[in-house]
């Protein structure tokens, strides 16, 4: 059975699995779906149209689903969606999409969200990634697979960062960063690649060895960034070199260098 603190309101349009917790003082909202095994602590506020998958922890104070900063929203009926397995730190803001986006906000599976961190309207993070305490992620940003922002960075409305690429604390992100790369400062330059946590993750020495030098190629030959893709475009590429080979083309803000 739901274990739902007296204290909390739940809207009756709301629908928690039979094993959901809610603690003291929180509120669901209309339209809201909760999955099994997933815990809500004291002072959560689920606002509405929010959909919430299996085995989450969502911790005192935050604010999940509310409606979104931007001044052209006017009450449309956007979503939040979250999937499974994520941590949701003290006082978090996500918000809904807006309609001149997908009208969504799409959170992955297992993912950290430390205290304070702001998850704008359209964002999509995927699974595995850290986001550190006080992060700021404007609208429209996209996060793949166990990248990592450091604490109180800001990330600029619009920019996609790569799959395990890290961005240091305090970094602003006004650019894309490709995938595997090291980032930090304000602006963010590129300090090489994330290293150690590509070889935590269990990637080759073959393949580490092949990005170091699809590296060198872009950021340390002098060359001009079309010039260098067309170098790298031109060798057989492995899976891993050929998303870090994608993540600069499909780049719509351009990169950082």
């Amino acid at each position: 059975m739901s274990q739902i603190h007296p204290t909390a309101i739940i809207d009756p349009s709301a629908v928690l699995a039979d094993d959901v917790e809610v603690g003291p003082y929180s509120i669901i909202g209309p339209e809201v779906e909760i999955g099994a095994g997933t815990w809500i602590g004291p002072h959560v506020v689920i606002t509405k149209l929010t959909k919430i998958g299996t085995g989450n922890k969502i911790y005192q104070f935050a604010s999940v689903g509310e409606d979104c900063q931007d001044k052209k929203y006017a009450g449309e009926p956007t979503r939040l969606v979250i999937g499974n397995n994520n941590v949701i730190r003290e006082g978090c803001a996500i918000h809904r999409g807006t309609v001149q986006d997908q009208g969504v906000t799409i959170i992955g599976d297992n993912n950290l969200l430390m205290t304070c961190v702001h998850i704008a309207h359209d964002c999509v993070i995927g699974n595995h990634t850290i986001i550190a305490s006080d992060a700021a992620i404007a609208g429209h940003v996209k996060i793949d697979d166990f990248a990592i922002v450091g604490g109180a960075s800001a990330v600029h409305q619009f920019c996609h960062i790569g799959a395990h690429a890290m961005c240091g604390g305090a970094t602003y992100l006004a650019k894309d960063v490709p995938a595997y790369l090291m980032v930090n400062g304000n602006p963010a330059e590129s300090h090489g690649l994330n290293l150690e946590g590509l070889k935590r993750r269990g990637f080759s020495d073959e393949v580490l060895r092949e990005l170091r030098q699809a590296y060198k190629t872009v950021y340390r030959k002098g060359l001009r960034l079309q010039d260098a893709l067309t170098e790298l475009e031109q060798q057989t590429a492995s899976p891993e070199l050929q998303l870090f080979i994608d993540s600069i083309k499909n780049s719509t803000r351009g990169i950082v260098r």
